[in-house]
């Protein structure tokens, strides 16, 4: 059975998500972020020596990074649901969205965040780049959610599950405004049976 280690607010609410779409049985180890600091536990750092969610175990396999490990749990479920035929267009389409929650959109993401957390006076030297990589990737985002209802084109696949989750977090920071196909599409992820069972964890 895959364990997954699970940090509370955090990405590791995808790892969850993708078993309870997939119906693949799991257990959670729970780690609780310092109320203080808002870092991961000293429990975390046992299982892996980056201390990050998520990180998942299976037969005798310690995994980290959420993209890896869609990738794995998709190569143990019995069928290919959630990740479109290997050479197809969509399968194509899927590999971006999977690599460009984390690498093209997390980047500018995270450092916002991280930002928003300082004392700060004034314009710092990161802030244009940062709202120009935000207004390319936002606008890309919503002119294809404008032409088709997922991100692998037509069927629903885990790159929506790395997707929703980097998006819900821009929407977290109020800088979905005026991305009316982005927060559509939110809606429906979030309606999703296997979506509200993973948030559930916390």
């Amino acid at each position: 059975m895959i364990k997954v280690h699970h940090l509370n607010q955090s990405r590791s609410t995808r790892i969850l998500w993708l078993l309870e779409e997939l119906g693949l049985p799991y257990e959670v180890e729970r780690h609780e972020r310092d109320s203080a600091t808002r870092l991961a536990p000293a429990s975390l750092a046992k299982v892996h020596p980056l201390s990050k969610a998520p990180i998942i175990e299976h037969n005798g396999l310690v995994l980290c990074e959420s993209g890896a490990i869609i990738e794995y749990i998709l190569d143990q479920a019995p069928s290919e649901y959630l990740r479109p035929e290997k050479g197809s267009k969509a399968y194509f389409q899927y590999l971006e969205w999977l690599h460009f929650a984390e690498g093209s959109l997390g980047l500018p993401i995270i450092a916002r965040l991280l930002m928003n957390m300082e004392q700060r006076d004034g314009t710092k030297p990161m802030d244009g780049y940062i709202s120009k990589e935000l207004n390319l990737d936002f606008s890309y985002i919503d002119n294809v959610l404008a032409k088709q209802n997922y991100f692998a084109g037509e069927q629903f696949s885990a790159a929506d599950i790395m997707m929703t989750i980097s998006l819900e977090i821009a929407d977290s920071l109020n800088l979905l405004e005026g991305h009316d196909n982005i927060t559509r599409y939110l809606g429906d992820m979030q309606s999703r049976e296997a979506y509200k069972k993973a948030r559930a964890f916390g």
